[in-house]
């Protein structure tokens, strides 16, 4: 079966939705730290996950896209946050482990999340990059790649679906 056809079955709809949801509703809850120059997403731990997982990159656009339009920042934040996430996670899908799918997202968020936040809040560059980029490295590397690590060995002893 091609892997656009895998992506449109009913169960890969569903564990994309799943992934979204959790991220959308983990960052909203979470608000405190996930929004703002200094920021730690810890639903960004997801966004390792689309090396293993494909259906994981539209639930991360779609649940980035459902917390950002949330988290104050207005449409600025929905559109390059959202597409700053799809970017990454569709890098992150072509990467051959968890270690190399955990760069994508810190270096594309690090550079366009801190771009518009220090054009939105007229904070320096370096400073909110800076942030934003150890953010990311909290969210996808201490915690994003042992749940990948973890995923994967699940999926290795046979078991097909890591949600089980």
């Amino acid at each position: 079966m091609r892997p656009r056809a895998r992506l449109a079955r009913p169960e890969s709809l569903a564990l994309a939705g799943l992934i979204g949801a959790v991220y959308s509703a983990s960052a909203i809850l979470l608000a405190p730290i996930s929004f703002g120059p200094v920021q730690v997403r810890i639903p960004e731990a997801l966004a390792v996950l689309p090396y293993l997982i494909p259906q994981a990159v539209p639930g991360l656009f779609t649940g980035c896209l459902i917390a950002n339009l949330a988290g104050g920042y207005g449409i600025v934040d929905a559109a390059l946050g959202s597409g700053a996430t799809l970017a990454a996670a569709m890098v992150s899908a072509r990467m051959p482990n968890a270690w190399l799918a955990s760069l994508p997202p810190v270096v594309i968020n690090m550079f366009v999340v801190g771009g518009y936040l220090s054009f939105l809040l007229d904070i320096p560059f370096v400073s909110c990059a800076f942030y934003v980029g150890l953010g990311q490295v909290v969210a996808c590397c201490f915690l994003g790649i042992p749940l990948a690590l973890f995923l994967e060995r699940r999926m290795k002893r046979g078991v097909d679906s890591p949600a089980r």
